[in-house]
Order: structure tokens, then sequence, then C-alpha cells
């Protein structure tokens, strides 16, 4: 039960995210899992307090299990419109039916919410106006699409 006197956990939006990406290196199975590396070539994020485009060059560096869950782990860079650059270090679960995973390997595109996309986000800058970002716990949820992800970043206060 839960206790009273502790605050529970609420969420605020802070930014959504159109990120690209190319197909992905695939190393095979390497022994703790299936090894593949998607690069991350673009993008945008837009929220009420920050806005701006995804750095080329980043990647998700992700590890699908034998029991089909994929550990994702994306790092990439963020450019604000006002020109400041942010770090993000993404680590999250995903996992669903096996049709609509095989669906997602193919390449095919499946239903936002048919499968679990949830994540734990990080941030370092050195841009000021942005330092509340590394002050604060961010989870996120996610869908795939062929050539990108679509995420949602929200603080937890």
């Amino acid at each position: 039960m839960a206790n009273p006197e502790l605050p529970a956990p609420r969420l605020q939006f802070i930014f959504a995210a159109h990120v690209t990406v190319d197909p992905p290196a695939d190393l095979g199975n390497v022994g703790k899992g299936h090894r593949r590396i998607v690069p991350i070539t673009g993008g945008d994020f837009f929220g009420p307090n920050l806005r701006g485009s995804v750095l080329d060059g980043g990647a998700d560096w992700q590890i699908v299990r034998d029991d089909g869950v994929a550990e994702l782990e994306a790092r990439y860079t963020l450019r604000c419109d006002d020109g400041a650059l942010i770090y993000v270090r993404n680590v999250a679960l995903r996992h669903g039916p096996p049709d609509v995973m095989a669906a997602l390997a193919a390449g095919r595109p499946v239903a936002p919410g048919s499968f679990y996309f949830r994540g734990a986000t990080f941030f370092e800058t050195g841009a000021a106006q942005y330092a509340w970002l590394t002050k604060h716990i961010v989870v996120c949820t996610g869908h795939r699409e062929p050539a990108a992800v679509k995420v949602e970043f929200y603080r937890m206060d």
C-alpha cells in the first residue's frame, strides 16, 4: 500500500521528437542476444519550452534478448533553435506480440500502442537555460516506424 505521506509522481510533458534512422547494422548473436546498431540521421523536436533539430551522428545500440525483449540505448544530440546543444541518453525496453515485433523487424508499419516502448532519459548540457533537464527524472514513450522513431518525453515531478 502506498504511503499517503509521500507525494505520488506526476508527469509533465517536455517535448516530442521525430527521429529519423537508417536501416540497422545487424551484428548477429553476440552471446547475450542479437545485436543491432541503428544509425540516427536527424529529425526534429518541439515542446512548450524548447524546439530544434536532432543532429546526425547518434545511434541506438540494441540487444534483442531470447525472450523477444529489445534493450535499447540511444545516444544523440539535440540542437535547440537558440543554438544550445543537449546530449541525450535514452535507455528503453521494447516488446510486444510476436506478429507485431516481426512486422517491426521487417520494416513494416504497425499501429501505435500495439507494443510496449518505454524508457528513462538522461540529459547533459552546458546551456544554463536548459539545466533543469539535468535535474529531473525523465521518462519516455515511443513508437517505431519504418524509417523513424517518434518519442515523447515527460518530466517526473
